[in-house]
């Protein structure tokens, strides 16, 4: 059914091998390998290549690499195997580095915001530091205990209560990673757009085949919705995702201008 070409061959092995060895040895490499904040102790800059080999569990794995397993192989046979590997490589890595930025910056407010209350705690800054970052964490219990500290404002217990609940959300915030192939897999999703616009697909839970250029203009619209409006334990990159394309896009380009064509 699928033509497998050496590139994507040797992807899929080595993905699933990385899984399969974090099963059988019941451990993660996602603390060591997977792109952690770099306020954080564990971030290291290998990360940014490596994540893009780990996944979370079996289901992520399946998802990333049959997006590869059915588009990858005709990118590679027009490109070639070094082209393609070095378009993975580098939409992977880009897509990666973006997301550090991006992130950088979300986790530099949150840090600034920590170190300000913790030097100097009340409650109205604390009411401003739940709303901006504790959505995610029991917002019904930080309100009923931010009411309390309120009326009880002179109290150092409430005080020293309050910055400990900072400094947990501040830490919770800053202390996850993220891993996946997906930056390089939206980036291969692109690449198949923009070279096979009018190649009809046809997918699992739509009756009716639609156009590449079509379904790929979809998928960035809804990871767009998605970040914009992410909802409470999305846990999904959708920042990532769009990296990778944007990343996809400008190698593209690159290349069209050097060569007057894709190809």
């Amino acid at each position: 059914m699928f033509q497998l070409t050496p590139i994507v061959k040797n992807i899929l092995i080595i993905n699933g091998i990385i899984l399969f060895l974090e099963f059988i040895l019941k451990i993660s490499f996602g603390p060591l390998f997977g792109v952690h904040s770099i306020y954080s102790d564990s971030f290291f800059i290998f990360q940014y290549v490596t994540y893009m080999w780990l996944h979370a569990d079996l289901w992520h794995l399946i998802s990333n690499m049959f997006a590869v397993l059915v588009f990858g192989p005709m990118l590679e046979r027009v490109w070639g195997a070094k082209r393609f590997l070095i378009f993975y490589l580098i939409t992977g890595i880009g897509a990666g580095l973006l997301y550090g930025v991006a992130d950088t910056v979300d986790k530099g407010s949150i840090k600034k915001d920590s170190i300000e209350f913790t030097a100097n705690p009340n409650p109205d800054d604390f009411y401003i530091y739940i709303h901006n970052y504790g959505k995610d964490f029991n917002i019904v219990e930080l309100g009923e205990f931010a009411d309390t500290y309120f009326d009880n404002a002179s109290n150092s217990n409430y005080e020293s209560n309050a910055v400990s609940i900072v400094n947990g959300i501040y830490n919770t915030r800053t202390k996850g990673f993220m891993r996946g192939a997906s930056g390089a897999v939206f980036g291969i999703l692109l690449a198949f757009a923009m070279l096979f616009p009018n190649t009809e697909l046809m997918l699992l839970f739509f009756p009716f085949p639609i156009k590449a250029k079509y379904l790929v203009f979809a998928y960035a619209a809804w990871e767009v919705y998605s970040e914009i409006f992410k909802r409470t334990g999305d846990n999904v990159s959708h920042f990532t995702h769009l990296s990778g394309m944007l990343v996809a896009f400008l190698i593209l380009k690159y290349w069209q201008r050097q060569r007057g064509n894709f190809y």
